[in-house]
């Protein structure tokens, strides 16, 4: 379910890239939600927007309901999540003769395409971690009617795996990419350089949605300990304010540092934090220094890139253990050292001590200390740099990643 023709968030971007790919080898079909039915071919693909007013009536409804929802079975884990959409895309799928259908997250709209359209090969592709958190009894019954379960990283994958042993052989790692020709550019005239800017004072950047499970508070606090060392060095946080639904993860995870994150969502909000936090930085260190703070919003990939060529440091310390870290990548392509956490998928993507440093969770002093070290230390920064690159373009390039999927639909058809 993604939006075009400019997709922001992860899965957006990945269906987008997929898809220009996919469409090289053959017909693809999108189909996303819209306003009104509607049609529409872009760069050879078929985009089908299916309207969703009459689910989003029912959910408003069914969120009122008492004990209609539980931590195992939410709102958005129902056989009713957005059914009138899924039931409308089955439906035309019978018309299209399609031998492959995707389905992003939402394993609920797997007995409804089974049911009407018997014959074709069904790809369950997970971003998250839903499948080892929500009801097993549920998930059972509809991961019995998939051909193939892909995990956007081995971590993922292996949960579905130890939690469904007689379905391991479904499940397959594929890893999400990056579009290497929007840094490329970047890198090269970065590597001549040698890795240095011409400004003294330092830049850290970190990318992604400004929640508490992303660790944007403790990367805030390391920041305000690093002032005290190089008062010069500047913050950009890229993205949107605003903390993850309650239910969608906190309320989901039995992991006692995501269990933590709560307290942001009592009396004192997430957005109520951060208004504080700055406050508290412009008490002690003072205006011209809590300036050095940059919260830019939401930005298009095409300005985004200019973060990542302006950047000496890559800083994504997030508290939940991540299915992958799509800026992250992004960030090893422009050739940025990483400071990330010990969780996840995280391991997977960066090499520690060789691409990147990563450190504990919810761990200011360890992040800030990891940063100083990166700090003060250029030929590290660029040593780094160039061999996360390397790595980055090796494996994570959406031209493998696309191959990779491929060589998956083939075990299936």
């Amino acid at each position: 379910m993604t939006s075009f023709p400019n997709p922001m968030d992860s899965i957006g971007i990945l269906t987008y890239e997929f898809v220009r790919l996919l469409v090289q080898d053959g017909d693809v079909i999108v189909y996303t939600p819209g306003e009104r039915f509607n049609t529409a071919i872009h760069d050879g693909v078929d985009y089908r927007y299916i309207p969703i007013g009459r689910d989003q009536k029912l959910l408003n409804y069914l969120e009122k309901i008492p004990g209609f929802q539980n931590q195992k079975r939410p709102i958005f884990g129902s056989q009713l999540y957005y059914l009138a959409y899924i039931l409308q895309v089955a439906n035309d799928l019978r018309k299209q003769q399609c031998d492959v259908v995707h389905i992003h997250n939402l394993s609920q709209f797997i007995p409804v395409i089974r049911a009407l359209n018997p014959g074709i090969k069904i790809a369950l592709h997970m971003h998250c971690e839903w499948l080892t958190q929500l009801d097993h009894k549920i998930l059972e019954k509809r991961l019995s009617k998939v051909d193939l379960v892909i995990g956007t990283s081995k971590y993922i994958t292996e949960g579905i795996r130890q939690r469904f042993p007689k379905f391991a052989e479904r499940c397959q790692p594929v890893f999400n990419g990056v579009n290497l020709d929007r840094f490329m550019n970047f890198y090269v005239k970065h590597n001549q350089q040698n890795g240095s800017k011409n400004n003294s004072a330092k830049r850290l950047l970190y990318v992604g949605r400004v929640s508490p499970e992303k660790g944007s508070h403790v990367l805030l606090e390391a920041f305000k300990k690093v002032l005290e060392r190089c008062p010069q060095t500047k913050l950009d946080l890229v993205g949107p304010v605003g903390a993850l639904p309650y239910d969608y993860l906190v309320g989901l995870s039995d992991d006692s540092k995501v269990a933590e994150l709560a307290s942001f969502y009592g009396d004192e909000s997430w957005t109520g934090y951060v208004r504080r936090y700055l406050s508290e930085l412009n008490d002690h260190f003072g205006a011209d220094l809590a300036s050095q703070v940059s919260f830019t919003g939401s930005l298009p990939q095409s300005k985004l890139v200019n973060y990542y060529q302006q950047a000496d440091i890559f800083v994504f310390p997030s508290v939940c253990h991540e299915a992958f870290g799509m800026p992250i990548v992004e960030a090893m392509v422009a050739g940025l050292p990483v400071i990330a956490t010990q969780a996840g998928a995280f391991p997977e993507i960066v090499e520690d001590g060789k691409t990147g440093l990563l450190v504990e969770r919810s761990n200011a002093d360890a992040l800030a200390d990891a940063i100083l070290q990166l700090l003060s230390d250029q030929e590290l920064r660029t040593s780094m740099g160039q061999a996360g690159h390397q790595r980055a373009v090796e494996l994570f390039s959406f031209e493998k990643v696309v191959d990779d999927l491929l060589t998956q639909y083939k075990t299936i058809l």
